[in-house]
């Protein structure tokens, strides 16, 4: 089944982590569709960006469960699962998530 770029990723993962690893190892990390493999995830970032990716890794994140003690009793609900990738650049390339501001 075939995904179009924005269908594959979903958002660009910007915290104070990500920003360094950007900036020092030239690394970006998506959140990306749960099924997407790495071939996927490459092709839209390559796509997307106009960038050459080097190298993908991918981690899994199950949903952790959560309870909330209420009046009526104990309610228990589950975040939500999210596929996170990691993307390494070739050297000398970037992406500026913050030039669309």
């Amino acid at each position: 089944m075939y995904f179009s770029n924005m269908e594959t990723l979903i958002k660009p993962i910007i915290t104070e982590k990500m920003t360094a690893a950007g900036s020092s190892m030239n690394r970006f990390g998506f959140i990306v569709r749960s099924g997407a493999n790495k071939i996927e995830i490459k092709n839209a970032v390559e796509k997307s960006y106009n960038v050459n990716v080097e190298k993908v890794w991918t981690q899994n994140y199950i949903g952790k469960v959560k309870t909330r003690n209420t009046k009526k009793g104990p309610v228990f609900g589950v975040t939500n699962r999210h596929k996170k990738a990691v993307v390494s650049l070739k050297e000398g390339e970037t992406i500026d998530f913050y030039s669309n501001i």
